[in-house]
């Protein structure tokens, strides 16, 4: 153990010795190197983020979790900090408003996202009904569901005839995935429902939907979703990113239960955790982006 921490302070500074020859030699602080030297996306934000965290600077540590009504005067800090003109290396501040966007938008994204995780659907809340209402009308247009108490609500993949016990795992959020889903991706969520329902494919979708936003939830929280968020929002990575890569995993999975081809449903957390590590795999890419068609995405901008 002491053998451990001695060699980690030895690899600590000899890696802040190394950054100082290296300033010395290039001229530019390792923020300006990773700005200049690597391109926009999860490669230069995350080794800014990395960066800004591991810095002997309280002030560098702290500007990753600003507000974002802060961030303008946190780059001016940073500049000030590291003794940057900035008349001189204009383009830096724009790079390192952008990383910084989505790194304190990454961290904002997560507490909105557990907020409604951890809100209970309420059934005497008009606003939850209306969307437990919706994701039906969007599923089943042609069939009116008959009363609130229904059997019918197992047609779309409920354990029972009341939803609301099955939002307990991940509250709002799961309805919330499952409305937008339903709402935006209308033909896709048809066909995934239809197929479900198929013997040989027998799924529950709205429950497989609920687990889906588990599986997506984790990855946020563990940070794994960086890479994905960080090359498809030019900005801040916002609730409907979260929702979009949501409807991608649910088609994802959808292809990859037909390709397992379980024997039946007891397989589900065997297929599930593959699936989980699949996707793991291809976040550790850097330049990965999973759903890089959705509309949100089609404005990634070099900055």
């Amino acid at each position: 153990m002491f053998v451990q921490v001695c060699l980690y302070f030895y690899c600590k500074c000899l890696w802040r010795c190394l950054k100082f020859v290296v300033r010395k030699l290039t001229g530019r602080c390792e923020l300006q190197r990773i700005c200049y030297n690597t391109k926009p996306g999860a490669a230069r934000t995350m080794k800014i983020e990395a960066s800004l965290k591991g810095s002997k600077s309280k002030r560098l540590q702290t500007s990753v979790s600003v507000h974002p009504d802060a961030i303008e005067k946190t780059i001016d800090d940073i500049m000030e900090l590291k003794r940057i003109n900035p008349d001189v290396n204009p383009q830096l501040g724009v790079s390192l408003q952008a990383c910084l966007l989505q790194i304190v938008g990454y961290r904002n994204l997560i507490a909105e996202v557990e907020k409604l995780r951890r809100e209970p659907y309420d059934s005497e809340n008009p606003q939850h009904e209306e969307m437990l209402l919706k994701l039906w009308k969007c599923l089943k247009p042609d069939s009116p569901l008959k009363a609130r108490i229904s059997k019918q609500w197992c047609e779309i993949g409920f354990q029972g005839d009341d939803p609301k016990t099955d939002f307990r795992g991940m509250g709002l959020l799961g309805l919330y995935n499952l409305v937008y889903f339903a709402e935006w991706d209308t033909e896709i969520a048809q066909q995934v429902l239809c197929d479900s329902l198929q013997p040989k494919y027998r799924y529950s979708f709205a429950i497989v939907g609920i687990n889906i936003t588990d599986l997506a939830y984790n990855l946020l929280v563990s940070g794994a979703l960086k890479t994905h968020f960080y090359n498809v929002a030019p900005e801040a990575p916002t609730l409907t990113h979260f929702q979009q890569t949501f409807c991608y995993l649910m088609h994802e999975f959808h292809k990859f239960w037909i390709e397992e081809d379980p024997l039946d449903i007891m397989e589900f957390n065997r297929v599930r955790e593959k699936f989980h590590k699949r996707i793991l795999k291809q976040l550790q890419n850097p330049e990965m982006a999973l759903c890089p068609h959705f509309a949100a995405s089609e404005s990634l901008i070099n900055m």
